[in-house]
Formats: C-alpha cells, structure tokens, sequence
C-alpha cells in the first residue's frame, strides 16, 4: 500500500532547437490535505509558440478536469472534442498524458497518443491491465485508461515522442530511441543508483535522448516526468535562537532526536547547539572567492551556514528556478533542498542582541519573512512538503 509514502514528482526537458517556445507542457497538483497528486504532460501539433498553446489549453484542461472528480473517460472525450484532427496532416491537435496518485488506493494513467507510460516495481517493468476507449468521432484516437494498486519504490515514468524518437533517422537510430530503449537505459540506472530520485532520473532520460540527436541538438521537444513514491526524504533547518535561554537544551535535542538530514542556519544558533551537546564547531577563517561566510562544520549536521545572508541568496535562487552553477553555502543548501520530501524550518524568536538595538527585531523580522517566503516558494513550485515551527 501507499500510505505514508511520499510522491516525488518531477520533470526535465529541452525545447527544440529552433524554436523559442516549447510545444511540450507540464503541470502538476499536490493536494496537501488528502495528499492525491495529479499530474499532466501534454504535447502541443508541430512546435513553437502554436504548439505552446495547444499543449498548454490541453494540460489545464485535464488537470481541471481530474480534480473535478468528473469521470476522466468522460473528461477526456471533450478534450478531443476542443481539440480535433488536423484537416491537413490529419492528426491530433495535442496528445496528453495524465496521472492521479492517491493515497492507498488506486492509481489511474489515462493516455492519449503520447508514447506508453513505463511502471518499474522491484527493477522490473511492470504492464498492469488496461481498458482501451475508442473517440466518439471515429478517427483513429484512442483513449487507454490504466489502473494499479501502488507500492513502495514505484516508479511511473512518462515522456513525449521526443524522447522515443530522438535519434531517428541516424545509422544507430533508424527508428529512433523508442521506448524500449528508454526502458533499458533506466533499467541500468536503477542498478547503478536504485534510489535515484525523480528530479535526477527524468534529467539523465532527456540528456540521453539528446545525445542521440545530430550535434546534440534537439530536433523536437523533448520532455519526460516522473512519479516516485518512497518514504520520504526529510530534512530539518534550524535558524535563530530561541526566544527563552533556557530552551537552548530543547533546541539542540531537535538535532539529536531528528530522523534525516539536519541543517543550521547561523553563528549563534550554532555556537548553542555545539554548546549543548557539546559538540566541537569548526568555522574556517579565511572566506575564498565566495560572497557568503564559508561553511562550518559540526559533528552530526550535514550543513552549517551563516543565517540571513546565505538564506537570502537560497531564497533568491529559489525564486529564480535557476540551476546554481557556483558552490557555495547558499547553492549547497538549495540542492539539499531540491532533493528532499518534507522540510522542517525550526525558527529561533530571540532578538539577536549582537546585531542590533533589541528594542527594534528587525533581524528576527527578516528571518520570519524570508522563511515564510522560502515556504511559499517551495510548495508551491518544487511541490515540497514544508512546516514552520517558531520557538
């Protein structure tokens, strides 16, 4: 069964090589209350900007159309109603894509004209049963509705033509990578890497795919998502001090007592949990070429920052979307936080009295925004579980 799991969603592609725009669109819900995740990819006619829009209208239109709890054989015979056969090439205006996860019970894929999504369970490829639904207007498009009972460690992957086709045409490719190449160069990467996260694994997917293009070049858009329910990846941040001195020892146990990866934001949040637990703090003292103070290290943390700085530069690079290209305490923190589930901000209310006149918090004010904002920001564009807790 799925309860308790977390459903790691992610996605990677490249826009064709000629054009501005991608004709390849991705969207995704998490229901933070039920947990249900739904998510679409959809691949516009042709490419460009044209392309952009049909594939966009599509994919709004199914993820509408899932969470309206609307029969989804239903829902997607009006989507081929909006969207009909080309008069002239005489094909589908746009192909989509669609899976809802829920909690503990089933999991539905309803496809239309994208390449075959591919389950892998326990490194095999698994085809569960499937109902194939012919369209209304008797054309050739077909609607095929797929239902499974998930499990630990699955795997759902699913992409547009670019991938299966990339290559098409070449010596080695004269059909293109088709599916079942997609299938054995993930299948090996799951023996290398059998935790390999989603956000990783669509990356390596799309890469290869370009390799196989002339110059490495895309000749068509080129995107692949990916749903990976596991037992989450969690990671707790401790910034500020706590408003009462005399919780510094309960403030410091929170690292002790977390289950996953554990980050402190700032000098003096740092000096009271080496204090407490007694745990040697090891700060460098030269800085290197980095704008930020450089990273400390303490016995039992995976990162040791500086606070307001390096957490307003993580928040701008969240902000942004924009893959780091430095090393840094601030693009180190924002990696760690691309590859976890849950994420715990533990905030410190105690006026820093070193910074500033204690009658005026502004320091501690700039802490509580920027996390709030860093909260905001990572729900809502990177689909994270995030609490806040102030103490």
């Amino acid at each position: 069964m799925a309860a308790n799991l977390f459903k790691e969603v992610a996605f990677y592609q490249a826009c064709k090589a000629t054009e501005i725009a991608c004709g390849d669109t991705f969207l995704s819900h998490r229901d933070r209350v039920t947990g249900r995740v739904v998510s679409v990819l959809s691949d516009g006619l042709g490419s460009g900007v044209k392309a952009n829009i049909l594939a966009s209208m599509t994919a709004k239109m199914a993820l509408k159309f899932a969470e309206s709890e609307l029969d989804m054989i239903r829902s997607a015979e009006i989507m081929m109603d909006a969207l009909p056969v080309c008069a002239v090439r005489k094909i589908g205006y746009a192909t989509f894509t669609v899976v809802d996860c829920r909690d503990s019970r089933t999991t539905r894929i309803v496809e239309q004209g994208n390449p075959g999504f591919v389950l892998i369970r326990a490194g095999d490829v698994v085809t569960p049963r499937f109902t194939e639904i012919s369209g209304r207007h008797g054309d050739y498009r077909k609607i095929c509705v797929t239902e499974f009972e998930p499990q630990p460690e699955d795997r759902v992957l699913f992409f547009s033509d670019g991938v299966t086709e990339a290559g098409m045409g070449s010596v080695t490719y004269k059909l293109g990578w088709r599916r079942t190449g997609v299938v054995g160069f993930v299948r090996q990467i799951l023996v290398d890497n059998p935790t390999i996260s989603a956000r990783s694994i669509t990356r390596k997917i799309v890469t290869e795919a370009l390799r196989k293009e002339p110059g490495g070049r895309a000749c068509d858009d080129t995107s692949c998502a990916a749903l990976y329910l596991r037992k989450p990846r969690r990671t707790l941040v401790l910034s500020g001090p706590p408003f009462a001195a005399g919780r510094d020892r309960e403030f410091a146990q929170l690292i002790e007592t977390f289950d996953g990866r554990k980050v402190i934001c700032g000098g003096t949040s740092a000096e009271i949990i080496s204090r407490e637990l007694a745990r040697p703090l090891h700060t460098p003292l030269l800085r290197g070429h980095s704008a930020l103070p450089p990273l400390s290290q303490m016995e039992g943390v995976d990162l040791v920052t500086e606070g307001i700085l390096t957490l307003t530069e993580v928040q701008r690079y969240l902000e942004s979307g924009k893959q780091p290209s430095t090393s840094n305490a601030a693009t180190q923190l924002v990696e760690l936080f691309r590859d976890s589930d849950v994420i715990e901000l533990v905030v410190g209310t105690r006026i820093n009295e070193a910074h500033q006149d204690p009658s005026l918090p502004v320091d501690l004010e700039i802490r509580r925004n920027l996390l709030k904002r860093m909260k905001r920001v990572l729900e809502d564009h990177y689909m994270k579980e995030v609490n806040v807790r102030y103490i």
